[in-house]
């Protein structure tokens, strides 16, 4: 792209940002703009100023985050004329539910490599029930103890022999990274975090409507392109806005590498120098616990505080634990009484159903139903 964005103190208009935004192609998977609400019952309860952007109403197979990145991944996919796309997460992932939603939407075959890891729910039920009723392609691999599908050789060789088997049928393949995140395969731009600075362009115009000024925006981060594409936003236009990552899998140090590489593909992409070569990427990895995907009782007692008080379900794997560490951090002080936060909910709904029976031992509420 030779698009070039200049501007005086690291700055630019939201204007001007949209307009580079809008050269990039992109389908219509997501309804668009999802609200963004004052948590006017949990803000009196916990002292502060607390709103939230409801992604979990993307439309999109029950909604969620990705539907975003699928607007121009989908987009990207059709431009290059392909008519299958291949990706792979974990069994319950939400990233592929949006995805075989997405592709049957554009019309094009969705295939699904799956891994299954110990001690994390295998039935088929939530987004796994959700990728089959699509009649998405799956293949599920067993994974051992205590590995990380991010760090699996073998996942390239799994992800080839499937893209192998659609070109000898005569189609043509595109390989999306897990999350949408990473430049790999056929995603030769960083179009997740790209969609994400749309977002955030859409996030502060609906601040600004009711006069607000975003201090924080408080996410869980997973694979980093949500992450990456919020902070790149808030750094081109809004500086003062702080980007708070919750990891939910690794540890910061891996974490921010990963989001520091996708932000500086996206400023390049964007034609843009970055606001602030020396600023740093914020991710807490005090909240892991357990581990990725792994339930603990804090997780479900910050499901429940926000559904009795808000109305809202969040999820047991990314916006639960996320929920846990913005609740922390507003105990410990770490926000000042004035600060408007933004909790991002970037959905995951179908997950508490797998998970149901431990949310609800964890509640004391097991066999409450009987």
């Amino acid at each position: 792209m030779n698009t070039a964005i200049f501007f005086e103190r690291n700055i630019i208009s939201a204007e001007s940002l949209r307009s580079v935004l809008d050269v990039f192609p992109r389908c219509t998977c997501s309804h668009l703009p999802t609200p963004l609400e004052k948590m006017e019952n949990l803000s009196k309860k916990l002292g502060v100023n607390l709103y939230i952007k409801r992604d979990d109403q993307t439309g999109l197979a029950l909604g969620g985050n990705k539907a975003r990145k699928l607007d121009f991944i989908m987009a990207d996919a059709l431009v290059q004329g392909c008519d299958s796309i291949i990706t792979w997460a974990g069994l319950q992932s939400n990233w592929c539910r949006q995805t075989v939603a997405a592709a049957r939407k554009v019309g094009i075959k969705p295939i699904l490599i799956l891994f299954n890891r110990p001690g994390l729910p295998a039935e088929t039920d939530g987004n796994l029930f959700i990728d089959l009723l699509f009649d998405s392609e799956v293949k599920i691999v067993e994974m051992e103890s205590g590995k990380n599908i991010m760090e699996l050789g073998e996942v390239s060789s799994f992800i080839e022999e499937a893209a192998e088997e659609e070109r000898r049928k005569g189609n043509k393949p595109y390989v999306a990274p897990i999350g949408g995140s990473m430049t790999e395969g056929s995603m030769t731009k960083p179009l997740g975090a790209i969609s994400f600075v749309n977002a955030f362009l859409e996030m502060r115009r609906q601040a600004g409507e009711r006069n607000i000024n975003p201090d924080y925006v408080v996410l869980a981060t997973g694979s980093g392109s949500t992450q990456a594409g919020l902070t790149v936003g808030a750094q081109l236009v809004t500086p003062q806005t702080k980007v708070v990552g919750i990891s939910v899998s690794d540890e910061k140090t891996t974490m921010g590498i990963c989001i520091e590489t996708i932000v500086g593909q996206t400023f390049q992409e964007l034609g843009a120098a970055r606001a602030k070569a020396s600023e740093k990427v914020t991710i807490l990895d005090d909240y892991i616990a357990e581990g990725y995907g792994i339930l603990n009782q804090e997780t479900a007692r910050a499901i429940r505080l926000v559904a009795e008080t808000e109305g809202i379900l969040l999820d047991p794997v990314y916006t639960g634990r996320a929920m846990v560490g913005l609740l922390d951090l507003i105990e410990k002080g770490y926000f000042e009484k004035d600060d408007n936060i933004v909790f991002w909910h970037t959905g995951g709904t179908p997950a508490l159903f797998p998970y149901r029976e431990k949310i609800l031992d964890y509640l004391g509420k097991s066999g409450a139903a009987g």
